[in-house]
């Protein structure tokens, strides 16, 4: 008996404050579905505001086709060659002038590859020297290093 009476007791106990949560959690969900409703409005007013500001700045343009245009080859023959436009410095005045500057310009590039250790040292000092002959492993790679910055300041 004692039993059966605690058994009722919470019973009652459980199924009240059950029905208590229920009613609290329906109000809560009832809140919430007025939220989102609300919100969804807002949204389909703000779709509505897009789509009709993007239609009122569209402008309907009519593409109008390429004209088609009449090109006309032209035939292409062996005998059509003319070597003065084709290799303009082949003439006898600009010629001798150029084979001067060549002439010069290897002399030039002959002197400078006679660049011994000496010199290279005079150029850039025994420890830039130095440190060039160890990055690229022999004197004669750090000899070029300095012909070519010999050539740089030229």
């Amino acid at each position: 008996m004692k039993l059966w009476l605690g058994m009722g007791v919470a019973l009652v106990l459980f199924s009240g404050c059950n029905s208590t949560q229920n009613i609290q959690l329906e109000r809560k969900n009832a809140q919430q579905a007025l939220i989102i409703q609300q919100q969804q409005l807002k949204i389909e007013a703000l779709s509505k505001a897009l789509t009709s500001k993007k239609q009122g700045r569209s402008r309907t343009r009519t593409v109008v086709p390429r004209t088609k245009k009449n090109i006309k080859l032209k035939k292409v023959e062996d005998n059509n060659f003319n070597s003065d436009y084709m290799y303009p410095q082949t003439r006898s005045t600009p010629k001798a002038k150029k084979v001067t500057k060549l002439a010069q310009a290897e002399t030039a590039t002959t002197t400078s590859s006679m660049m011994g250790k000496a010199e290279c040292i005079a150029m850039i000092g025994q420890e830039k020297f130095d440190k060039y002959t160890q990055m690229f492993g022999s004197e004669s790679a750090s000899i070029k290093r300095c012909k070519m910055l010999k050539a740089m300041r030229n």
